[in-house]
């Protein structure tokens, strides 16, 4: 089996994307075959996804073998409405057949595939599961994109809190923006008083793809 590193987030808007696409440009950049899929994609407006177009074009870039791929491969459950899963699809059960087929389609290509949920951990994805319990059902590491303005102490911890109860192996990263320059005076304290290590995706992502390459799978 590939291994698998499952992009996840406190919320949405967070930087999964941005993520997803730094994370594949370093480990590419290690002559690791690389592959992506997200799952499952909302608020696609005519047809056009937008995350699964971006992470199409990168992927094709980064490895030849995928050349075959459509947006399809990479976001095989998409709905128009940008809301939950649960909502968008007005509670249909989850086709989780469909996404395993694609991951089995990409694994023969690639030595190791990231996933991106869609929102955080607790988006319903129909009235059985939650976003959290996807990474377990595809036998995935984690990593846990954070933000880093005013409440991302409360926002990190819950989050972390819960991939701990669910034994998940996972990994934090900070994604800083513009405007975050008050994370260093507001909130990074904090975490260092109390030796949280602060991973920042711009900064350290050639850590956080060691750690999390290294992390044992479920």
């Amino acid at each position: 089996m590939t291994k698998r590193i499952f992009v996840t987030a406190t919320n949405t808007d967070i930087g999964k994307t941005y993520t997803t696409k730094m994370l594949l440009r370093e480990f590419a950049s290690r002559g690791i075959k690389v592959g992506v899929i997200k799952p499952i994609e909302s608020g696609v407006v005519n047809g056009y996804a937008t995350d699964a177009e971006e992470l199409l074009e990168l992927i094709k870039e980064l490895n030849p073998k995928l050349w075959h791929l459509e947006v399809e491969d990479i976001a095989p459950i998409t709905y128009e409405l940008a809301a939950s899963p649960y909502v968008a699809s007005n509670n249909t059960i989850f086709d989780i057949k469909t996404v395993l087929k694609k991951i089995d389609e990409l694994e023969a290509f690639c030595d190791l595939i990231i996933i991106e949920g869609a929102g955080g951990l607790y988006v319903p994805i129909d009235d059985k599961y939650m976003m959290i319990d996807l990474i377990k059902m595809l036998n995935s590491v984690a990593l846990l994109v954070t933000h880093c303005s005013l409440g991302c102490i409360n926002d990190t911890l819950l989050s972390k809190g819960a991939l701990e109860v669910k034994k998940i192996p996972h990994v934090v990263a900070f994604n800083c923006k513009g405007g975050d320059e008050s994370f260093g005076e507001i909130s990074e304290p904090y975490f260092l008083k109390t030796d949280f290590e602060v991973l920042k995706v711009n900064r350290d992502i050639e850590k956080i793809c060691d750690v999390l390459y290294n992390l044992p799978t479920i």
